[in-house]
């Protein structure tokens, strides 16, 4: 019989793989959807800036709720709201309204917010022992997500003849109805009477400790940098001009990379150190810039996609797991809200200026506006790594 840690790793990672499908298929055809809907081109990744910014201001409240009511009854009524913002995006694709998709996007920021947080629920599920892998394990769940978010998009765009895309939605919508069922067999118990009690350190405090920085830092700004890529990317590649097929065939790559190496990234840290596996994510980064800069034809845009996700995988999985190490389970659910609060605000400004610089400076300034970040990543790690307050495994 699978021990229990081991159901609720496995449960967690077909919900984040749902998760994380519905996300994709969204994220391939709402900069397009944006577009279409809008009177004004540099406003087609507004919906997109909405997603994200409702995903920031969702970390914070939905990582207290799942403190006190359990990991499982946040994600039901995350899932629950993402269902219903697909619904209403369907709908607003039908009828041609703008702010309408705006709003029904931003329900499903509210459910990505919630679904943010499966990762740190495998973490809590695990052993210290298995938690980088359990983190990598859940965020490898998203390689379904690369095999049919594109192709899911793809394949419901002209379901509504009148109604381009608004098919793509549809899928989305089956999707949160089938993560509801698998919910109902997770089980991770909530934090204990005596573990709420504790106070803990103030979040002012752990937020100033160098492990926490260097994570938020690698966080942000590989986010960031990854959604500010990927956002225009479609757009771009549409403006060649492209078919719309192949810029799908590049996200799907792009996604394949960000979570295929969730199968061994767990492993890679546990070997090499979780801060050599950051800055591998980093220099994946600075190539996949200049594969971009390199030319527009297809395989330039699915080479340097594909780096760019391999590149996030890293950094993400990386800071992840680096986060750990600062919190004690009293401090868990103030610290991961902190963490992820602030890696959002970066994604959400980065959603926005994606559309707006693709639209008034061109593909080339939104490559160059990610290489300031990147930096300062690089340097966050360096200063870390000679702070000597590392646990042991870390320095491996």
């Amino acid at each position: 019989m699978m021990q229990p840690a081991k159901k609720n790793v496995a449960l967690l990672v077909i919900c984040q793989a749902l998760s994380m499908t519905s996300i994709t298929a969204l994220f391939t055809v709402a900069a397009l959807i944006g577009d279409r809907l809008s009177t004004d081109s540099s406003l087609a990744t507004l919906p997109i800036a909405f997603l994200q910014v409702a995903v920031m201001l969702t970390t914070i409240p939905a990582s207290l709720f799942m403190q006190r009511v359990g990991r499982r009854t946040g994600f039901l009524l995350g899932t629950i709201i993402g269902m219903v913002g697909a619904g209403l995006g369907v709908l607003a694709v039908w009828i041609g309204n703008f702010p309408l998709f705006c709003l029904a996007t931003i329900l499903f920021g509210i459910f990505n917010g919630f679904a943010g947080f499966y990762r740190f629920a495998a973490a809590d599920a695990a052993d210290p022992a298995f938690r980088a892998q359990a983190i990598s394990l859940v965020v490898a769940g998203g390689i379904v997500a690369a095999l049919l978010g594109p192709n899911l998009a793809n394949w419901g765009k002209d379901w509504l003849p009148t109604a381009m895309f608004a098919g793509s939605l549809v899928p989305i919508v089956l999707l949160q109805l089938i993560t509801l069922i698998f919910l109902q067999g997770v089980n991770i118990p909530p934090l204990s009477s005596q573990e709420i009690s504790q106070t803990g350190r103030s979040i002012t405090t752990i937020m100033q400790q160098p492990i926490f920085i260097a994570a938020a830092v690698c966080s942000m700004v590989g986010y960031s940098v990854m959604v500010l890529l990927m956002t225009a990317t479609p757009l771009a590649m549409v403006s060649v001009p492209h078919p719309f097929h192949h810029a799908a065939t590049v996200i799907q790559w792009h996604v394949l990379g960000m979570f295929t190496p969730s199968l061994f990234t767990g492993f890679l840290i546990a070997r090499f150190g979780v801060l050599t596996i950051i800055t591998c994510g980093i220099i994946l980064n600075f190539l996949c810039i200049v594969t971009n800069l390199a030319g527009t034809g297809v395989a330039y845009f699915l080479i340097a996609l594909t780096l760019l996700g391999i590149g996030w995988n890293f950094m993400f999985v990386g800071a992840t797991t680096l986060l750990t190490q600062v919190y004690t389970p009293a401090e868990k659910a103030s610290t991961q809200a902190a963490h992820d609060f602030l890696m959002f605000t970066c994604v959400a400004i980065a959603a926005f200026l994606s559309g707006r610089l693709l639209s008034e400076m061109g593909w080339v300034a939104v490559n160059y506006v990610a290489l300031p970040g990147l930096l300062i990543a690089l340097m966050a790690v360096f200063w870390l790594r000679h702070q000597g307050v590392l646990k042991p495994a870390a320095k491996l």
